[in-house]
C-alpha cells in the first residue's frame, strides 16, 4: 500500500478536484490513519477500527470522485453502492450482504491485474514458442474431445525421424526471426479456445449457475481461424492464467477487501426514516438497521470463504434535502463520527472545473475533436458565460452540480462535433467566445425560471 501523508494525498485529490478542501482532509487523514495502524502492535492493531466519514453535500459537487480518486491514488479495492438498491431481509431484492460480496470480487480483480503483470514476461516467451509451433505444424490437430479430458487422455504426437527434426527446427528458427520482425502477424492460425456461454444468473440472487456447474462438467473446447495478433491475445490470456495461483490471488484478495476495503455508500438519506410504518418506505429503516452490523463489524460469508468487515472504511454520502441526518437511526449515525459538508459549487468553482483538473473537461473536447482535426480553443470570455450559464441553470432549476457543465458543452459544441470528419476534412481551428455560446445556448438555459417564485 502506497505510504502518503495527508498533504500529498490532497495534493494529489486536487488534480482531478476542485474545492471541497473539507472533505478531502477528511479522508486523507482517514487513509493515513490505515498507515498509522498497520505500524502498531499486534495486541491493539485489532482494537484500532476506521472513523468511517459522512459527506453532506448536493449532488455532483465531487463527493463519489473524492472517494473513487482515494482508493484509485493506493490501489485499495473499492466498490460504489445506491443504499436505494437494497432492501431489507425478507423483502424481494438485494440484501446488503451483496456490498461485501461485490468488493471482494473488485479486490479479487484488482490482485489478480496486479499478478497478471507480473508473470506477463514469463507468458510472453510461452507464447511465442507456441506461435511458432501453430506456423509449423504440418498435422492439424482436432478439437480435445471431452470425454478424453475428463479421463486424462492425452493424444500422441507422432514420432518425427531426426532428418525431420533437423528441417523442422530450421524452419522453427526461420519462422522465430519473421514472428519478431512482426511479419507474420496477418498470417492465419487455427487456436483452441474455450467455448464461452451466457452467464445465467437467479434474479434476486447473487449466485450464478455456470459457477455451480464450472467444476463438474468438462469445458468445451473449438478451433478457431484467426490471425496471430489476435491469437497472440488470445494464447497470452491462456497462458498468464496458467501461470497465476488463483488460491494466492484469493487469500490475497480478501486480506486487501478486509484491511484496505473502501464501500462508498451513496444515497444514504433515501433510506433515511420519515416516520410512518407502512406504504412504499416499510423497509427504509430494516435496511439501515441491516447496514448497521456490517458498518460495526461482522463476518459475510462469500464464495471465496469469510470476510471480516472491521477494518473497511465506508464513506456514505447524501445530499439530505428533504430528510436529516438525524432521521438515520441513532445507531447508524454513531458509526459515521466524522462529518463533512461539501459546500455548492460557485460561479468560480465552475471555471476552474472547465480548465484546471487534468481530465478538465475542456481539454477532453479538444483531444475528442482534435481527432477530427479539429483545433479547439476557448476564450476567458467563454469560460466565464459557460460558468455563469451553469450556475444560474442549477439556481433557477434542479441543482445537479458539475453535471450542468456536461450539458452546456454538448449545446455549445453540437454543432462543430457533428460536422467534423471525413477523410477530406481539412485541419481547422475553432475559436469559441462569448458570442458563439450566447449564440449556441437557448434562450430556456439563459433565462431565469419564475416559476419557483409563484406561490
Amino acid at each position: 500500500m502506497t505510504t502518503l501523508t495527508p498533504r500529498e494525498i490532497v495534493r494529489e485529490l486536487d488534480r482531478f478536484i476542485i474545492g471541497q478542501d473539507d472533505a478531502k482532509r477528511a479522508v486523507a487523514v482517514a487513509l493515513r490513519n490505515r498507515y498509522r495502524r498497520a505500524q502498531l502492535p499486534d495486541d491493539i492493531r485489532e482494537e484500532v477500527t476506521p472513523k468511517n466519514i459522512l459527506m453532506i453535500g448536493p449532488t455532483g459537487v465531487g463527493k463519489t470522485e473524492i472517494a473513487r480518486r482515494l482508493a484509485k491514488l493506493v490501489d485499495a479495492p473499492f466498490v460504489k453502492v445506491e443504499a436505494t438498491k437494497f432492501t431489507e431481509v425478507g423483502y424481494v431484492g438485494r440484501d446488503v450482504e451483496a456490498i461485501i460480496r461485490d468488493l471482494v470480487e473488485a479486490s479479487i480483480r484488482l490482485v489478480k491485474g496486479q499478478h497478471t503483470e507480473r508473470v506477463r514476461a514469463r507468458a510472453e516467451f510461452t507464447v511465442e514458442d507456441r506461435l511458432v509451433e501453430l506456423l509449423t505444424q504440418s498435422v492439424k490437430r482436432k478439437p480435445a474431445n471431452p470425454l478424453d479430458i475428463l479421463l486424462g487422455n492425452k493424444p500422441r504426437e507422432p514420432e518425427l525421424s531426426p532428418e525431420d527434426k533437423n528441417k523442422l527446427a530450421l524452419r522453427q528458427e526461420d519462422v522465430r526471426t519473421r514472428l519478431r520482425r512482426g511479419e507474420l502477424e496477418h498470417e492465419i492460425v487455427e487456436v483452441e479456445v474455450e467455448e464461452t456461454s451466457p452467464r445465467a444468473e437467479i434474479p434476486g440472487m447473487d449466485i450464478n449457475i455456470n459457477d455451480m456447474m464450472g467444476g463438474i462438467l468438462p469445458k468445451k473446447t473449438k478451433l478457431r481461424k484467426v490471425e496471430v495478433r489476435e491469437a497472440r491475445k488470445i494464447l497470452l490470456n491462456e497462458e498468464e492464467q496458467n501461470l497465476i495461483d488463483m488460491d494466492r490471488v484469493y487469500t490475497e484478495a480478501i486480506e486487501r477487501a478486509e484491511q484496505h476495503g473502501i464501500v462508498f455508500l451513496d444515497e444514504i438519506d433515501k433510506v433515511a426514516g420519515r416516520g410512518g410504518g407502512h406504504g412504499p418506505d416499510v423497509s427504509r429503516e430494516g435496511v439501515q438497521r441491516d447496514i448497521l452490523p456490517i458498518v460495526e463489524g461482522s463476518t459475510v460469508n462469500t464464495k471465496y470463504g469469510p470476510v471480516k468487515t472491521d477494518h473497511i472504511l465506508f464513506i456514505a454520502a447524501g445530499a439530505f434535502h428533504v430528510s436529516k441526518v438525524t432521521d438515520l437511526i441513532p445507531e447508524l449515525q454513531g458509526r459515521f463520527p466524522v462529518r463533512v459538508e461539501l459546500k455548492p459549487l460557485t460561479v468560480e468553482d465552475y471555471k476552474r472545473i472547465l480548465t484546471q483538473p487534468e481530465n478538465a473537461l475542456i481539454r477532453q473536447y479538444q483531444l475528442l475533436l482534435g481527432v477530427d482535426g479539429v483545433s479547439l480553443e476557448f476564450d476567458d470570455s467563454a469560460l466565464s458565460l459557460i460558468a455563469e450559464c451553469a450556475w444560474q441553470a442549477n439556481e433557477n432549476s434542479e441543482n445537479i452540480g458539475a453535471r450542468r457543465l456536461h450539458t452546456l458543452m454538448e449545446r455549445i459544441l453540437n454543432d462543430i462535433a457533428f460536422n467534423a470528419g471525413g477523410g477530406d476534412a481539412p485541419q481547422i481551428s475553432v475559436n469559441v467566445n462569448a458570442e458563439y455560446v450566447r449564440a449556441q445556448l437557448t434562450e430556456d438555459v439563459l433565462r431565469k425560471d419564475v416559476r419557483k417564485y409563484i406561490l
